[in-house]
């Protein structure tokens, strides 16, 4: 046999034994439990025969404590670029097989070199994770997530990133997850926490398995770490393909186009009785938003928490745009401490990539108790009032109903920096509703009156001739005009071909301090 020959029998069993990962009983072990190979999902991810490895022959450090751990190419992690949908992205997959895709210095490497490198393409990068957290057996040389933490803050803002948690993912996975911009987990597969069951055992003495601790109801519903739940592993890859088709590949590009099969001129009759005008009456905002989007193609971002305010993608005439709105239909549409949370990062996410914003608005204000008090609204809050503020793309406002007190200026109020303000003619703009306006300023009023409840009824009237309704609002030049709602679609799309090439010079500063 010749040194060829035998350089490439070599190179075979390298290959294969990359491609086995911790062995044939393993893989099976896997696939009985229901997963798949970090091969079989960069290969459901990409696009056929376009994946280019990188570091397929990296094997791992030695161990600082306890034996060390066989040569196996790879060393539990698979990295790359490939094509998804046509478009170049950067992808890195977990090996559970091997040390249970446990990261050291060598896997952290590969990691934090394609991070880079899709700066560098200025491409989007998708994590696909299954990892038990750091490899201990490295011991206090592991910097491993310090290395991808690091990168990963850096590529915040520069590129997409998205992180698919596929399996039980613990310690540093969850806070590389949390600093890429959308988490997508699996409904009963996936497992997301800081700290394992046993150790919160021996540490509090509270027994709790891991779908409880973390799994993707929690996360969806609870915590709100979760962005998007799916059925299964081809479902959870069919949604990140969907998602990534609203984004850019940069902060350099302007939003994606698709050739639009919706005629942009479109009017829905459904939009005149869709909103009660009796704003004590609730309904759903997805069907108002069904009715002007695209296709009445809503894509949401965490569809299960907050549900009192709507986050998620919509394409107008093509366009990606970027949706905000009220929702009626929970908790009256009032904007608490996790409506804000969401909202806010929603926002600052379109801002970065040039993503115009829709703001559609039916609030009676933020939610009053003293639950929300101490959990501080105030500075919750604020990040709603400030991400607006901040954002310098293209931003349309829709008043649908009520736009009272502080939720004026937290869905993005003319003077809070909005391009356009549309109002429906049953719009209400005030400070607070006609009821509890007159309830707070003319009780001795009332209380003193010989018929109680004439006087407080006809001093409603007079609020509302005052302040209720658009007009007035429209005369001050808080509203830029009221329309006929079934003119929601063209007008808002009219705006953006206007408004799409905005640009804005920044104060200049090092960068503002949000309230977090």
């Amino acid at each position: 046999m010749s040194d060829m020959e035998q350089a490439l029998a070599k190179l075979a069993a390298l290959r294969e034994k990359a491609l086995l990962g911790g062995g044939r009983e393993r893989i099976e072990k896997l696939r009985k439990k229901g997963y798949r190979t970090c091969d079989e999902r960069i290969a459901l991810l990409v696009d056929p025969g376009t994946f280019v490895e990188f570091g397929a022959f990296a094997g791992p450090q030695p161990a600082e404590f306890g034996p060390d751990p066989p040569y196996v190419p790879r060393d539990g992690v698979v990295t790359g670029l490939g094509k998804v949908g046509g478009r170049t992205v950067g992808v890195f997959a977990h090996d559970k097989t091997v040390q249970g895709g446990s990261l050291g210095n060598v896997q952290a490497a590969k990691i934090g070199a394609i991070v880079r490198k899709c700066c560098e393409l200025k491409v989007p990068l998708i994590a696909l994770q299954d990892s038990v957290g750091a490899r201990i057996q490295e011991g206090n040389k592991n910097i491993g997530f310090d290395t991808i933490f690091y990168t990963m803050t850096q590529a915040s803002g520069v590129i997409p990133l998205i992180s698919a948690i596929l399996g039980t993912c613990a310690g540093g996975i969850a806070y590389s997850s949390a600093l890429m911009d959308f988490i997508v987990m699996v409904k009963e597969k996936s497992q997301l926490f800081i700290t394992g069951p046993n150790v919160i055992k021996s540490v509090t003495n509270e027994d709790v398995s891991v779908e409880e601790l973390g799994g993707a109801r929690v996360h969806a519903e609870k915590s709100g770490v979760c962005d998007i739940v799916a059925e299964d592993e081809a479902d959870a890859v069919r949604l990140i393909k969907e998602l990534l088709a609203f984004l850019p590949n940069n902060f350099t590009e302007t939003m994606p186009w698709s050739e639009p099969q919706d005629d942009p001129g479109r009017q829905d009759e459904r939009l005149l009785t869709l909103v009660p005008s009796d704003t004590k009456k609730s309904y759903d905002m997805k069907k108002l938003l069904a009715s002007v989007l695209d296709d009445g193609r809503f894509f949401e971002i965490k569809a299960r928490f907050a549900r009192n305010i709507l986050t998620g993608f919509g394409r107008m005439d093509g366009w990606t745009v970027g949706i905000i709105a009220n929702q009626p239909a929970y908790l009256g549409g009032t904007l608490d401490v996790d409506a804000s949370d969401k909202g806010s990062r929603f926002i600052r996410f379109c801002d970065a990539f040039n993503i115009p914003v829709l703001t559609f608005v039916d609030v009676p204000g933020y939610l009053p108790g003293v639950d929300q008090e101490h959990r501080g609204i105030i500075r919750h809050g604020a990040k709603m009032l400030f991400a607006y503020a901040e954002a310098t793309v293209p931003k349309i406002t829709i008043i649908c109903r009520k736009d009272y007190g502080g939720g004026k200026q937290a869905m993005c109020s003319k003077p809070m920096g909005t391009d356009l303000v549309l109002a429906w003619p049953i719009a209400e703009l005030a400070v607070m509703g006609a009821e509890g306006a007159v309830n707070v300023i003319c009780r001795q009023e009332i209380e003193a009156a010989p018929d109680p409840e004439a006087t407080r009824q006809r001093l409603i009237d007079q609020y509302r001739q005052i302040f209720d309704g658009p007009f007035e609002s429209a005369r001050k030049m808080y509203v830029d005009d009221v329309i006929d709602p079934r003119e929601t679609r063209p007008r808002i799309i009219a705006a953006l071909r206007i408004l799409k090439d905005k640009k804005v010079s920044r104060v200049e500063k090092k960068h503002a301090n949000m309230p977090v």
